[in-house]
Protein backbone atom coordinates (compact mmCIF):
# COMPACT_ATOMS: atom_id res chain seq x y z
CA UNK A 1 0.00 0.00 0.00
CA UNK A 2 1.52 3.26 -0.75
CA UNK A 3 2.42 5.97 2.01
CA UNK A 4 0.84 9.02 1.84
CA UNK A 5 3.67 11.76 1.87
CA UNK A 6 3.92 15.09 4.05
CA UNK A 7 1.94 17.99 2.03
CA UNK A 8 4.30 20.47 3.51
CA UNK A 9 2.63 23.92 3.29
CA UNK A 10 4.77 28.10 3.88
CA UNK A 11 3.50 30.08 6.58
CA UNK A 12 4.42 34.08 6.95
CA UNK A 13 2.04 34.37 9.22
CA UNK A 14 -0.27 32.63 12.12
CA UNK A 15 -3.58 33.65 9.69
CA UNK A 16 -1.25 31.53 6.94
CA UNK A 17 -0.53 28.90 8.92
CA UNK A 18 -4.13 28.23 10.12
CA UNK A 19 -5.10 28.56 6.71
CA UNK A 20 -2.56 26.04 5.28
CA UNK A 21 -4.00 23.73 8.53
CA UNK A 22 -7.74 24.33 7.34
CA UNK A 23 -7.49 23.40 4.11
CA UNK A 24 -4.83 20.19 4.32
CA UNK A 25 -1.72 20.30 5.05
CA UNK A 26 0.48 17.98 7.85
CA UNK A 27 3.16 20.75 8.13
CA UNK A 28 4.41 24.48 7.61
CA UNK A 29 7.27 26.07 7.81
CA UNK A 30 8.12 29.49 9.13
CA UNK A 31 11.55 31.11 10.20
CA UNK A 32 12.18 34.43 12.01
CA UNK A 33 13.78 37.69 9.64
CA UNK A 34 17.35 37.39 10.50
CA UNK A 35 18.08 33.94 9.70
CA UNK A 36 15.91 32.87 6.86
CA UNK A 37 15.48 33.53 3.32
CA UNK A 38 12.27 35.79 4.39
CA UNK A 39 12.44 39.29 5.82
CA UNK A 40 9.38 40.83 3.95
CA UNK A 41 5.99 39.86 5.18
CA UNK A 42 7.16 37.60 7.93
CA UNK A 43 5.37 38.19 10.97
CA UNK A 44 7.53 35.47 12.76
CA UNK A 45 10.03 37.70 13.71
CA UNK A 46 9.33 37.50 17.57
CA UNK A 47 10.04 34.38 20.05
CA UNK A 48 6.24 35.51 21.46
CA UNK A 49 5.34 34.92 17.33
CA UNK A 50 7.20 31.06 17.06
CA UNK A 51 5.90 29.82 20.51
CA UNK A 52 2.15 31.07 19.67
CA UNK A 53 3.05 29.04 15.99
CA UNK A 54 4.52 26.35 17.62
CA UNK A 55 2.00 25.57 20.27
CA UNK A 56 -1.06 25.62 18.00
CA UNK A 57 0.26 22.98 15.40
CA UNK A 58 1.27 20.72 18.08
CA UNK A 59 -2.85 20.94 19.43
CA UNK A 60 -3.85 19.81 16.35
CA UNK A 61 -1.23 17.06 16.03
CA UNK A 62 0.40 19.15 13.70
CA UNK A 63 4.29 19.45 12.44
CA UNK A 64 6.12 23.34 12.60
CA UNK A 65 9.19 23.51 11.12
CA UNK A 66 11.51 26.60 11.78
CA UNK A 67 13.45 27.82 9.05
CA UNK A 68 17.44 29.15 9.88
CA UNK A 69 18.89 28.63 6.30
CA UNK A 70 20.91 31.59 5.25
CA UNK A 71 24.81 31.93 4.74
CA UNK A 72 25.82 34.00 7.39
CA UNK A 73 28.52 36.30 7.58
CA UNK A 74 31.07 36.21 10.67
CA UNK A 75 28.99 38.82 12.50
CA UNK A 76 25.47 36.95 12.62
CA UNK A 77 27.82 33.93 14.17
CA UNK A 78 28.63 35.71 17.17
CA UNK A 79 24.75 35.96 18.10
CA UNK A 80 23.52 32.74 16.42
CA UNK A 81 23.36 29.91 19.80
CA UNK A 82 22.18 32.85 22.13
CA UNK A 83 19.34 33.85 19.69
CA UNK A 84 18.23 30.21 18.47
CA UNK A 85 18.67 28.79 22.33
CA UNK A 86 14.91 30.24 23.44
CA UNK A 87 13.49 29.21 19.61
CA UNK A 88 14.62 25.80 19.95
CA UNK A 89 13.42 25.83 23.85
CA UNK A 90 9.94 26.06 21.80
CA UNK A 91 10.61 22.33 20.31
CA UNK A 92 10.03 23.03 16.81
CA UNK A 93 9.63 19.57 15.15
CA UNK A 94 13.19 20.34 12.97
CA UNK A 95 15.11 23.59 12.26
CA UNK A 96 15.68 23.62 8.15
CA UNK A 97 19.42 24.72 7.65
CA UNK A 98 21.91 24.89 5.05
CA UNK A 99 25.54 26.04 6.17
CA UNK A 100 27.92 23.37 7.11
CA UNK A 101 29.43 25.87 10.17
CA UNK A 102 25.59 26.55 11.62
CA UNK A 103 24.84 22.82 11.34
CA UNK A 104 27.57 21.84 13.56
CA UNK A 105 26.59 24.55 15.83
CA UNK A 106 23.27 23.37 16.14
CA UNK A 107 24.24 19.85 16.76
CA UNK A 108 27.17 20.01 19.03
CA UNK A 109 24.73 22.41 21.61
CA UNK A 110 21.29 20.31 20.76
CA UNK A 111 22.21 17.26 19.41
CA UNK A 112 18.26 16.25 20.35
CA UNK A 113 17.42 19.14 17.78
CA UNK A 114 16.21 17.28 14.73
CA UNK A 115 17.63 19.36 11.54
CA UNK A 116 16.50 19.60 8.20
CA UNK A 117 18.50 20.29 5.09
CA UNK A 118 17.56 22.93 3.14
CA UNK A 119 17.17 23.01 -0.54
CA UNK A 120 19.93 26.16 -0.59
CA UNK A 121 22.57 22.93 0.09
CA UNK A 122 21.79 22.55 -3.68
CA UNK A 123 21.81 18.30 -2.87
CA UNK A 124 21.50 16.99 -6.51
CA UNK A 125 23.05 13.18 -5.72
CA UNK A 126 23.08 10.49 -3.62
CA UNK A 127 26.48 10.75 -2.24
CA UNK A 128 25.52 13.63 -0.64
CA UNK A 129 22.64 12.81 0.81
CA UNK A 130 24.78 10.04 2.72
CA UNK A 131 27.26 12.40 3.83
CA UNK A 132 24.55 14.75 5.68
CA UNK A 133 22.90 11.57 7.04
CA UNK A 134 26.30 10.84 8.64
CA UNK A 135 26.17 14.36 10.17
CA UNK A 136 23.01 13.26 12.14
CA UNK A 137 20.53 15.33 9.69
CA UNK A 138 17.25 13.61 9.67
CA UNK A 139 15.73 14.74 6.36
CA UNK A 140 17.41 16.34 3.04
CA UNK A 141 15.33 19.13 1.03
CA UNK A 142 16.27 17.55 -2.81
CA UNK A 143 17.61 20.56 -5.28
CA UNK A 144 15.01 21.61 -7.82
CA UNK A 145 17.34 20.99 -10.83
CA UNK A 146 16.45 17.49 -10.63
CA UNK A 147 15.05 14.69 -12.70
CA UNK A 148 12.25 12.48 -10.99
CA UNK A 149 14.37 9.52 -11.93
CA UNK A 150 17.20 11.59 -10.26
CA UNK A 151 14.98 11.60 -7.37
CA UNK A 152 14.10 7.22 -7.66
CA UNK A 153 17.91 6.98 -7.92
CA UNK A 154 18.45 8.84 -4.86
CA UNK A 155 15.46 7.47 -2.83
CA UNK A 156 16.91 4.08 -3.99
CA UNK A 157 20.13 4.21 -2.75
CA UNK A 158 19.26 6.18 0.28
CA UNK A 159 16.32 4.38 2.06
CA UNK A 160 16.38 5.31 5.47
CA UNK A 161 16.27 9.14 5.07
CA UNK A 162 13.56 11.36 4.71
CA UNK A 163 13.46 13.36 1.44
CA UNK A 164 11.38 16.41 0.68
CA UNK A 165 10.84 17.73 -2.37
CA UNK A 166 9.25 21.21 -4.27
CA UNK A 167 6.31 20.55 -6.49
CA UNK A 168 4.90 24.59 -6.14
CA UNK A 169 5.79 27.81 -6.46
CA UNK A 170 8.54 30.62 -7.58
CA UNK A 171 11.71 29.01 -9.24
CA UNK A 172 14.98 31.07 -9.22
CA UNK A 173 16.49 31.71 -12.34
CA UNK A 174 19.75 30.29 -10.84
CA UNK A 175 20.82 27.64 -8.59
CA UNK A 176 18.44 27.55 -5.80
CA UNK A 177 19.70 30.78 -3.51
CA UNK A 178 23.24 30.97 -5.84
CA UNK A 179 21.64 34.73 -7.95
CA UNK A 180 23.45 37.52 -8.09
CA UNK A 181 21.15 40.02 -9.20
CA UNK A 182 19.84 41.35 -5.52
CA UNK A 183 23.04 41.68 -4.07
CA UNK A 184 24.33 43.77 -7.20
CA UNK A 185 21.45 46.16 -7.57
CA UNK A 186 20.58 46.66 -4.13
CA UNK A 187 23.26 45.43 -2.18
CA UNK A 188 20.82 42.51 -0.87
CA UNK A 189 22.09 39.28 -0.33
CA UNK A 190 19.86 36.25 -1.87
CA UNK A 191 21.23 34.20 1.11
CA UNK A 192 21.33 36.81 3.76
CA UNK A 193 17.37 36.80 3.34
CA UNK A 194 16.58 39.80 1.73
CA UNK A 195 15.89 38.99 -1.97
CA UNK A 196 14.40 41.67 -3.84
CA UNK A 197 13.14 38.97 -6.46
CA UNK A 198 15.52 41.27 -9.39
CA UNK A 199 14.89 38.82 -11.97
CA UNK A 200 11.17 38.97 -11.62
CA UNK A 201 11.15 42.61 -12.74
CA UNK A 202 10.47 44.09 -16.26
CA UNK A 203 14.23 45.18 -17.98
CA UNK A 204 12.99 47.02 -20.81
CA UNK A 205 15.19 46.22 -24.57
CA UNK A 206 17.61 48.91 -24.99
CA UNK A 207 20.94 50.06 -26.52
CA UNK A 208 23.60 52.34 -26.36
CA UNK A 209 25.11 52.80 -29.48
CA UNK A 210 22.01 52.90 -31.93
CA UNK A 211 22.05 56.49 -33.97
CA UNK A 212 19.24 58.91 -32.36
CA UNK A 213 18.72 56.43 -29.54
CA UNK A 214 19.99 57.88 -25.71
CA UNK A 215 21.50 55.58 -23.61
CA UNK A 216 19.40 53.21 -21.66
CA UNK A 217 16.49 54.53 -23.76
CA UNK A 218 13.51 51.85 -25.30
CA UNK A 219 14.66 51.19 -28.88
CA UNK A 220 12.24 51.00 -31.84
CA UNK A 221 13.51 47.77 -33.56
CA UNK A 222 10.55 47.21 -35.64
CA UNK A 223 10.71 47.91 -39.40
CA UNK A 224 6.90 46.86 -39.63
CA UNK A 225 4.41 45.32 -36.99
CA UNK A 226 4.66 42.16 -37.84
CA UNK A 227 8.38 41.56 -37.51
CA UNK A 228 10.13 39.85 -34.25
CA UNK A 229 13.48 40.03 -32.73
CA UNK A 230 14.33 36.54 -31.89
CA UNK A 231 17.18 34.51 -30.12
CA UNK A 232 18.57 31.36 -31.32
CA UNK A 233 20.93 29.73 -28.97
CA UNK A 234 23.79 28.64 -30.73
CA UNK A 235 23.44 24.80 -28.92
CA UNK A 236 20.09 24.64 -30.25
CA UNK A 237 19.66 25.91 -33.89
CA UNK A 238 16.77 26.28 -35.36
CA UNK A 239 15.07 26.58 -32.09
CA UNK A 240 13.93 30.34 -32.67
CA UNK A 241 13.05 32.22 -29.07
CA UNK A 242 10.70 35.78 -29.24
CA UNK A 243 11.84 38.50 -26.98
CA UNK A 244 8.25 39.88 -25.64
CA UNK A 245 8.18 43.36 -24.53
CA UNK A 246 5.16 45.66 -23.98
CA UNK A 247 4.38 48.76 -22.54
CA UNK A 248 5.62 47.64 -19.29
CA UNK A 249 8.72 45.93 -20.47
CA UNK A 250 10.38 42.70 -20.89
CA UNK A 251 10.58 39.65 -18.13
CA UNK A 252 12.71 38.01 -20.25
CA UNK A 253 14.69 36.74 -16.63
CA UNK A 254 11.84 35.76 -15.39
CA UNK A 255 11.65 31.84 -14.61
CA UNK A 256 8.40 30.49 -15.10
CA UNK A 257 6.67 29.22 -12.10
CA UNK A 258 6.89 25.50 -10.85
CA UNK A 259 3.42 23.53 -11.11
CA UNK A 260 4.59 19.66 -10.34
CA UNK A 261 0.29 18.48 -9.61
CA UNK A 262 0.66 16.13 -12.59
CA UNK A 263 3.92 14.63 -10.89
CA UNK A 264 2.11 13.32 -7.59
CA UNK A 265 1.94 10.17 -9.00
CA UNK A 266 5.13 9.50 -9.47
CA UNK A 267 6.28 10.91 -6.53
CA UNK A 268 4.36 8.86 -3.89
CA UNK A 269 5.28 5.91 -5.73
CA UNK A 270 9.07 6.70 -5.62
CA UNK A 271 8.37 7.23 -1.81
CA UNK A 272 9.36 10.73 -0.95
CA UNK A 273 8.41 11.82 2.56
CA UNK A 274 7.47 15.48 1.94
CA UNK A 275 5.83 17.55 -0.73
CA UNK A 276 6.40 21.12 -0.11
CA UNK A 277 4.44 24.51 -1.78
CA UNK A 278 6.82 27.44 -1.78
CA UNK A 279 5.79 30.62 -0.74
CA UNK A 280 5.95 32.36 2.71
CA UNK A 281 5.51 35.96 1.00
CA UNK A 282 2.27 34.95 -0.33
CA UNK A 283 -1.58 35.56 0.29
CA UNK A 284 -3.87 32.96 2.53
CA UNK A 285 -6.01 32.65 -0.51
CA UNK A 286 -2.67 31.44 -2.07
CA UNK A 287 -1.93 28.65 0.58
CA UNK A 288 -5.75 27.60 0.52
CA UNK A 289 -5.97 26.72 -2.91
CA UNK A 290 -2.28 25.26 -2.96
CA UNK A 291 -2.95 23.25 0.06
CA UNK A 292 -6.93 21.94 -1.16
CA UNK A 293 -5.73 21.34 -4.42
CA UNK A 294 -2.28 19.45 -3.78
CA UNK A 295 -4.42 17.58 -0.73
CA UNK A 296 -6.34 16.11 -3.14
CA UNK A 297 -3.94 15.16 -5.64
CA UNK A 298 -2.18 13.15 -2.67
CA UNK A 299 -5.28 11.29 -1.84
CA UNK A 300 -5.88 10.27 -5.28
CA UNK A 301 -2.55 9.12 -5.77
CA UNK A 302 -2.48 7.12 -2.48
CA UNK A 303 -6.09 5.59 -3.32
CA UNK A 304 -4.69 4.68 -7.17
CA UNK A 305 -7.10 7.29 -8.84
CA UNK A 306 -5.74 9.41 -11.85
CA UNK A 307 -5.26 13.32 -11.62
CA UNK A 308 -8.15 15.18 -11.42
CA UNK A 309 -7.84 17.78 -14.50
CA UNK A 310 -9.90 20.61 -12.63
CA UNK A 311 -7.05 20.99 -10.06
CA UNK A 312 -4.99 22.37 -13.19
CA UNK A 313 -7.80 25.18 -13.68
CA UNK A 314 -7.57 25.81 -9.89
CA UNK A 315 -4.02 26.37 -9.81
CA UNK A 316 -4.08 28.67 -13.18
CA UNK A 317 -6.54 30.96 -10.97
CA UNK A 318 -3.27 31.60 -9.12
CA UNK A 319 -1.00 34.94 -10.02
CA UNK A 320 1.81 33.20 -12.26
CA UNK A 321 4.15 33.49 -14.12
CA UNK A 322 3.19 30.55 -16.33
CA UNK A 323 3.97 27.34 -15.40
CA UNK A 324 6.34 24.88 -16.31
CA UNK A 325 7.10 21.54 -14.32
CA UNK A 326 10.52 22.35 -13.52
CA UNK A 327 13.08 19.58 -14.50
CA UNK A 328 11.32 16.67 -13.45
CA UNK A 329 10.69 15.89 -17.07
CA UNK A 330 12.83 17.07 -20.05
CA UNK A 331 10.28 16.23 -22.91
CA UNK A 332 7.04 15.91 -22.85
CA UNK A 333 5.07 14.28 -26.10
CA UNK A 334 2.53 16.59 -28.02
CA UNK A 335 -0.58 14.32 -26.37
CA UNK A 336 1.02 14.98 -22.70
CA UNK A 337 0.99 18.92 -23.31
CA UNK A 338 -2.05 18.87 -24.76
CA UNK A 339 -3.37 17.29 -21.88
CA UNK A 340 -2.32 20.14 -19.38
CA UNK A 341 -2.97 22.99 -21.80
CA UNK A 342 -6.74 22.47 -22.49
CA UNK A 343 -7.59 21.82 -18.88
CA UNK A 344 -5.42 24.94 -17.58
CA UNK A 345 -6.41 27.46 -20.17
CA UNK A 346 -10.39 27.05 -19.24
CA UNK A 347 -12.71 27.96 -16.66
CA UNK A 348 -9.77 29.60 -14.97
CA UNK A 349 -10.75 31.78 -11.48
CA UNK A 350 -9.57 34.94 -10.02
CA UNK A 351 -9.02 35.71 -6.49
CA UNK A 352 -11.96 38.47 -5.18
CA UNK A 353 -12.20 38.56 -1.58
CA UNK A 354 -12.64 37.40 1.47
CA UNK A 355 -16.07 35.79 3.41
CA UNK A 356 -16.20 37.23 7.21
CA UNK A 357 -19.25 37.16 8.52
CA UNK A 358 -22.74 36.55 7.73
CA UNK A 359 -25.77 38.36 8.53
CA UNK A 360 -28.39 36.69 9.35
CA UNK A 361 -30.99 39.53 9.39
CA UNK A 362 -30.41 40.50 5.77
CA UNK A 363 -29.42 36.68 4.74
CA UNK A 364 -26.12 37.38 2.82
CA UNK A 365 -22.56 37.03 3.55
CA UNK A 366 -20.04 40.18 4.15
CA UNK A 367 -17.59 40.32 1.96
CA UNK A 368 -14.19 42.25 2.13
CA UNK A 369 -12.90 43.11 -1.43
CA UNK A 370 -9.83 41.81 -3.30
CA UNK A 371 -10.66 42.62 -6.67
CA UNK A 372 -13.83 43.51 -8.73
CA UNK A 373 -16.48 41.67 -9.05
CA UNK A 374 -20.20 41.66 -10.59
CA UNK A 375 -23.70 40.54 -9.99
CA UNK A 376 -23.85 37.90 -12.62
CA UNK A 377 -20.66 36.87 -12.01
CA UNK A 378 -20.06 33.18 -11.42
CA UNK A 379 -18.69 32.31 -8.20
CA UNK A 380 -16.68 30.11 -6.36
CA UNK A 381 -16.06 29.91 -2.37
CA UNK A 382 -12.87 27.93 -1.43
CA UNK A 383 -13.85 26.71 2.42
CA UNK A 384 -12.24 23.72 3.95
CA UNK A 385 -15.83 21.70 3.97
CA UNK A 386 -15.77 21.67 -0.11
CA UNK A 387 -16.13 24.22 -2.39
CA UNK A 388 -19.58 25.76 -3.48
CA UNK A 389 -19.84 26.78 -7.21
CA UNK A 390 -22.95 29.24 -7.68
CA UNK A 391 -24.29 32.63 -9.74
CA UNK A 392 -24.30 35.81 -7.72
CA UNK A 393 -27.53 37.28 -8.28
CA UNK A 394 -28.18 39.73 -5.40
CA UNK A 395 -25.44 42.71 -3.84
CA UNK A 396 -25.62 45.49 -1.19
CA UNK A 397 -23.51 48.12 -0.34
CA UNK A 398 -23.26 48.47 4.06
CA UNK A 399 -27.07 50.64 4.24
CA UNK A 400 -28.59 48.16 2.43
CA UNK A 401 -29.11 49.41 -1.32
CA UNK A 402 -28.59 47.30 -4.14
CA UNK A 403 -25.36 47.45 -6.22
CA UNK A 404 -24.28 45.72 -9.09
CA UNK A 405 -20.65 46.15 -9.05
CA UNK A 406 -18.06 45.47 -5.75
CA UNK A 407 -15.37 47.92 -7.18
CA UNK A 408 -12.04 46.57 -5.48
CA UNK A 409 -9.96 46.50 -2.42
CA UNK A 410 -10.70 48.49 0.24
CA UNK A 411 -14.90 47.82 -0.44
CA UNK A 412 -16.83 46.02 1.71
CA UNK A 413 -20.20 44.31 0.22
CA UNK A 414 -22.67 42.00 1.13
CA UNK A 415 -23.44 38.83 -1.13
CA UNK A 416 -26.32 36.36 -1.29
CA UNK A 417 -24.12 33.06 0.09
CA UNK A 418 -24.87 30.62 2.44
CA UNK A 419 -24.23 31.07 6.44
CA UNK A 420 -21.97 27.90 5.78
CA UNK A 421 -19.30 29.63 3.51
CA UNK A 422 -18.44 32.49 6.70
CA UNK A 423 -14.31 32.23 6.85
CA UNK A 424 -14.14 31.31 3.13
CA UNK A 425 -12.09 32.91 -0.02
CA UNK A 426 -14.44 34.02 -2.69
CA UNK A 427 -13.11 33.44 -6.53
CA UNK A 428 -14.80 34.51 -10.03
CA UNK A 429 -14.58 32.59 -12.89
CA UNK A 430 -13.05 34.63 -15.91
Amino acid sequence: MLKAPELLAPAGSIQMMRTAFDFGADAIYAGQPRYSLRVRNNEFGTVAALKEGIDEAHARGKQFFVVSNIFPHNAKLATYLADMAPVVALKPDALIMSDPGLIDMVRETWPEQAVHLSVQSNTVNWAAVRFWKKLGLTRIILSRELSLDEVAEIRQQCPDIELEVFIHGALCIAYSGRCLLSGYFNHRDPNQGSCTNSCRWDYKVSTSDNPGVATNQPVAFYSHPEQEILLEERQRPGELMPIEEDEHGTYIMNSKDLRAIEHVQRLVEIGIDSLKIEGRTKSAYYVARTAQSYRQAIDDAVAGKPLDPSLLRELDGLANRGYTDGFYQRHHDADYQNYLRGHSESDRSLYVGDAIGFDAARGLMEIVVKNRFSVGDRIECVHPSGNHISLLSRMENKAGQPITVAPGSGHRVWIDLPALYTNSFVARFV
